[in-house]
């Protein structure tokens, strides 16, 4: 949105942009254009015989439409890497020109990238003003903070990082509150837990998490842990944690008589298929024709074709043309 424009039009171009669209969209003009104003560093780094314009409408987080007024792309003299180019026309000052400027930096960067490419473009971005007084603002995003020195140092380094897969497992046990996670998502997809319960046990004792906290923890080791048998960890679990006991145990339980009820239908629904082809052996040997056999016991039909060609001694190729 331009600066001072009407809240109902902000996505509309001023005359001011028409015209500097307008010329600046002609590749040739836009090569002077990128020649005298370029920085020399990153000048000396463009190839601008390979100058092609771009789109320059994105769509922001909020699902409306902002625009860059010109959008080029172009490469490296090395050829390795891609650049753009993002050239804004601006006739009103606006105090976070250059966080503007920004996004719609990371807007090309991320449609390059859903294009297929692996590396983040370089994107040049360069306002070009034309208002009534000199531009009165930074042209430094950081400038847009409170503290830029802080900032910078913020966004100039790497962003912290937490690996807890490189944590010793004595050092997590002295982050306080956030311990019981932090250990069991370390660990939660380990194939064998039997080495957990006596660490979080330790903590569940000593950490001072809320029921909710608690009840949340367990739900979560129930549904992502990859141990074989989550009913005996949480049975041992609940033997050195006595302050949560029953809970553990009825959990323990639930997952038990779960496991049992999916064995029981499991055999269940062994016995039924067996009993299928009890039913199928019958019927083709008493000469009931394949088809009504299949649809009767509904059986694959690859299944029923072994199950006739070993009653009948027949050839699975003939017995499936019958």
């Amino acid at each position: 949105m331009k600066a001072g424009a009407p809240q109902g039009r902000k996505n509309l171009a001023t005359p001011h942009d028409a015209v500097f669209r307008k010329f600046l969209t002609h590749t040739a003009t836009a090569r002077d254009f990128i020649r005298l104003h370029l920085p020399a560093t990153l000048l000396a780094a463009c190839d601008l015989s390979t100058l092609k314009l771009a789109s320059g409408s994105f769509i922001s987080e909020e699902l409306r439409p902002s625009f860059c007024d010109v959008l080029y792309s172009l490469q490296t003299r090395t050829g390795r890497g891609a650049v753009y180019v993002l050239i804004e026309h601006q006739s009103t000052p606006d105090s976070h020109m250059a966080f503007r400027l920004l996004r719609y930096a990371v807007a090309t960067m991320q449609r390059h990238l859903e294009s297929g490419y692996k590396k983040l473009p370089l994107v040049i971005p360069i306002l070009f003003y034309t208002g009534r007084k000199p531009w009165p603002f930074s042209t430094r995003w950081l400038d847009n903070f409170d503290d830029p020195a802080l900032a910078a140092q913020l966004y100039g380094k790497a962003f912290p990082l937490i690996d807890i897969t490189l944590i010793p497992d004595d050092e997590i046990m002295r982050h306080r509150r956030m311990a019981p996670l932090t250990l069991l998502q370390k660990h939660i997809r380990s194939c064998d837990l039997a080495s957990l319960p006596k660490k979080l046990a330790s903590l569940l004792k000593t950490t001072r998490i809320t029921g909710q906290q608690f009840s949340t923890l367990i739900n979560y080791l129930v549904r992502a842990g990859e141990t074989p048998d989550m009913d005996a960890f949480l049975r041992e679990l609940a033997q050195r944690v006595p302050q949560h006991k029953d809970e553990l145990m009825t959990i323990a339980e639930q997952l038990e008589q779960r496991g049992m009820k999916k064995g029981l239908e499991k055999g269940i629904e062994k016995g039924r298929a067996k009993g299928k082809l009890e039913v199928a052996r019958s019927l083709l040997k008493m000469g009931i024709p394949f088809d009504v056999v299949l649809k009767a016991t509904r059986l694959p039909k690859k299944e029923l074709v072994r199950l006739r060609h070993r009653t009948t001694r027949r050839a699975p190729e003939t017995a499936g043309n019958a």
